[in-house]
């Protein structure tokens, strides 16, 4: 079983900075995929970025790529996410996904979100 916990969201001008953390209490997050989604306003939930195992190998949505960094920290059980150059359409509830990587367990865990507001 795994709980996460995303921090990091606020209000923050157009142009400006945020870096998301998400904290995993499970063991074996070294064996996680992870990843952060985003439900803007009256919109579905969408992909924005993915990090491997390892950390070696990443993907991004079209919409955030040259301005979003996913990377992770194995030691601390931490994901994070930091967004520059930051959009009103940016405004979105972040989410942190997680996946076990065991060939019998794939299950999907999801954090409650966090809020990011771009606004002037």
């Amino acid at each position: 079983q795994v709980q996460l916990e995303e921090s990091g969201g606020g209000l923050v001008q157009p142009g400006g900075s945020l870096r998301l953390s998400c904290t995993a209490s499970g063991p074996s997050f070294n064996r996680n995929a992870m990843g952060w989604f985003r439900q803007p306003p009256g919109k579905a939930r969408e992909f924005v970025a993915h990090i491997s195992r390892s950390g070696g190998s990443n993907a991004y949505a079209d919409s955030v790529k040259g301005r979003f960094t996913i990377s992770r920290d194995n030691s601390k059980n931490t994901m994070y996410l930091q967004m520059n150059n930051l959009r009103p359409g940016d405004t979105a509830v972040y989410y942190c996904r997680a996946q076990l990587g065991d060939s019998y367990d794939r299950s999907v865990y999801w954090g409650q979100g966090t809020q990011v507001t771009v606004s002037s």
